[in-house]
């Protein structure tokens, strides 16, 4: 069912959001994280293990939820952004973003023409509840979707400024992890040449007037990333948020019976 974007219309009118990513393609674990509370689902097709048919079943998931349905693409491919965006995606969160060119392209497989040029099959695709609402998709898609950028290279940060001046990106979404690999500090992204970094993208695209958007890295509070001028927080996923309800209920055996641990996982070998 082809819907207005929520999410998009709430940042424009400066409200804060919070959602979570989802790596494992399960439906049934995207439709209880829509029914959860979150404003926003980043399904992640970058390091996630779902392709397009999995993909297609979690947002049918995330239909009767308010929960907008985000998709990492892998990469700059105007031809999987536009399966994404066909298959009902409310938005795309594109990595690696180092020039305003490669910005500019996003933009461009984002939206049909005039504004773009994006392959137009309005009449049968699931976006437009397959044809029954093409006339409206076809006239609304492209205010309609959400174009947020990853900077995460040192590259990146140098180009921030022009990379933000780009018309139709409509987010700056700082990638904290990546970008103190691209730096020589992997994992260690509260080392202050790090922050440095993620500073001058916050300048960046705080001067451009667009959104800006992260995770939660160490060393900073949930209030605290938002008091800094960040709208948009994605923290954890299905499989990180499994695990530690998991672990958290294997703790209160061990210590409901005395375990000092877990029991070890035994190997058995075929006769």
């Amino acid at each position: 069912m082809y819907r207005p974007n929520l999410l998009k219309t709430r940042l424009k009118n400066g409200e804060k959001v919070f959602g979570s990513w989802n790596v494992l393609a399960s439906a049934f674990a995207t439709e209880v994280m829509g029914y959860a509370g979150f404003d926003f689902i980043i399904i992640d097709h970058e390091h996630g293990c779902g392709d397009l048919m999995t993909l297609g079943h979690q947002f049918q998931a995330l239909s009767p939820t308010p929960t907008t349905a985000l998709v990492r693409v892998p990469s700059h491919d105007s031809a999987y952004i536009r399966r994404v965006l066909d298959l009902g995606a409310e938005g795309v969160v594109v990595p690696s973003v180092n020039t305003a060119d490669e910005a500019r392209s996003i933009v461009q497989a984002c939206h049909y023409p005039k504004f773009g040029s994006r392959g137009a099959a309005p009449g049968t695709i699931r976006a437009s509840s397959f044809g029954a609402e093409a006339n409206l998709y076809a006239r609304t898609a492209s205010e309609n979707t959400l174009v947020i950028c990853q900077i995460e290279t040192v590259e990146g940060v140098q180009n921030a400024d022009e990379i933000a001046a780009v018309e139709g990106v409509d987010m700056i979404f700082v990638g904290p992890y990546d970008l103190s690999a691209s730096a020589g500090f992997m994992g260690e992204m509260d080392h202050p040449e790090i922050v440095a970094l993620i500073e001058k993208v916050e300048i960046a695209a705080k001067a451009s007037g667009k959104s800006l958007g992260s995770i939660l890295r160490p060393g900073i509070s949930l209030k605290e990333v938002y008091e800094r001028g960040y709208q948009l927080i994605s923290t954890g996923s299905d499989s990180s948020r499994l695990r530690a309800a998991c672990l958290a209920d294997v703790a209160k055996f061990q210590d409901a019976v005395g375990l000092d641990e877990a029991p070890k996982l035994v190997s058995v070998k075929a006769s």
